[in-house]
C-alpha cells in the first residue's frame, strides 16, 4: 500500500529538513516511491532589501510493508 509523509520547514533550513528526511526515512524502513517538493513564493520583507524566508514542503510518497 502507497503512503504519503509530508514535512514542512522554511528555506533557511534546508540542511537540517533533509537530516530530517534522512532519519525518518532510515527509522521507518520505508520504501521511497517518489520525493517532490515546493518553495513558496517569498511573500514580505524583514528589513530593507531583504526577504522572509519562503516556507518549503516536501512529499515523499512510499510503500507500506504492513498493508
Amino acid at each position: 500500500m502507497q503512503k504519503v509523509k509530508l514535512f514542512k520547514s522554511i528555506e533557511s533550513e534546508l540542511g537540517t529538513l533533509e537530516k530530517e528526511i534522512n532519519e525518518w526515512i532510515a527509522k521507518s524502513k520505508a520504501k521511497v516511491v517518489s520525493i517532490t517538493g515546493n518553495i513558496a513564493p517569498q511573500t514580505g520583507h524583514t528589513a530593507i532589501g531583504t526577504f522572509s524566508a519562503s516556507d518549503v514542503l516536501v512529499v515523499v510518497m512510499y510503500e507500506d510493508g504492513n498493508g
